[in-house]
């Protein structure tokens, strides 16, 4: 860690043979997953920000070149993630994963593309034309629908990455970017944007709770819109609204729509 950090500060310490090698070891531990970005602990989550410093030195230390995938042809720094079959992991052409992204046993790539530095783990599906960017940590059992886009981090440094956690069902379209964090077993609804600036907004009780940055445990999210003033008038901004939560008797399973029907809510 500590010739990690030392090169960052000092990035002419990229030339040395050590250096060099400790951050190639780093990207190795990342995609075998004995090492992530961020990781659960007693206090919640630890973000590893000197790892996030070597993937940035990676690309500094790599050469562009031409690889080769069958007939088809890449130019970049970065290998594509290989052996899918000894890793246990069902991949649908045309699914794509950088070289340092964590795919775990029983994950399933449909045509999708997972970034440098993530984290994919056991049972989750990551579906048509979803992205999951880098450092983005997603875990077990979760449903990136189609077109899902999961939001990269890679600068500034101690910015945290998006954590989406076990067992959530993202609908179709969302957006989930700038180190936003899903609890465990939250549904968002078809085309949910979340950023840190976005409202949450708890529309359960007899009066709204504005959050941001973070949906709870179980939640069921929904898009929403609220009334802002500017100086050429009053406009609707986009917004998120929790319109309940995930019931017991919902298997982990479920579909969008059957996690919705409990709210009438149809997306």
């Amino acid at each position: 860690m500590q010739i990690i950090e030392d090169a960052f500060n000092n990035r002419s310490l990229l030339n040395d043979s050590q250096t060099q090698q400790a951050i190639r070891d780093t990207i190795a531990r990342l995609d075998a997953g004995s090492l992530r970005v961020a990781q659960p602990d007693a206090n919640g989550w630890k973000v590893n920000n000197w790892v996030k410093q070597a993937v940035i030195m990676y690309f500094q230390i790599c050469e562009m070149k031409t690889m080769h995938a069958g007939m088809l042809e890449f130019y970049d720094k970065m290998e594509i993630k290989t052996g899918y079959a000894d890793k246990g992991i069902r991949v649908v052409p045309h699914a794509v994963a950088r070289y340092g992204a964590y795919i775990a046993k029983g994950a399933i790539l449909m045509p999708s593309y997972v970034n440098i530095g993530a984290y994919v783990d056991s049972g989750t599906m990551v579906d048509t034309w979803a992205t999951v960017g880098s450092c983005a940590q997603i875990g077990k059992h979760v449903h990136l629908s189609g077109g899902v886009g999961i939001g990269g981090v890679l600068e500034p440094v101690q910015a945290a990455p998006v954590i989406i956690e076990d067992g959530c069902f993202i609908g179709s379209r969302c957006i989930v970017v700038e180190g936003v964090h899903v609890g465990t077993e939250a549904v968002l609804g078809a085309n949910v944007v979340l950023t840190m600036s976005t409202k949450i907004i708890d529309v359960t009780g007899a009066q709204p709770v504005e959050t941001k940055g973070y949906v709870p445990p179980r939640s069921v999210v929904i898009p929403g819109s609220y009334t802002k003033n500017f100086n050429a008038g009053s406009y609707q901004v986009p917004c998120a609204l929790i319109i309940g939560q995930r019931k017991q008797s919902t298997d982990t399973k479920t579909s969008l729509n059957d996690a919705l029907r409990d709210f009438n809510v149809a997306v």
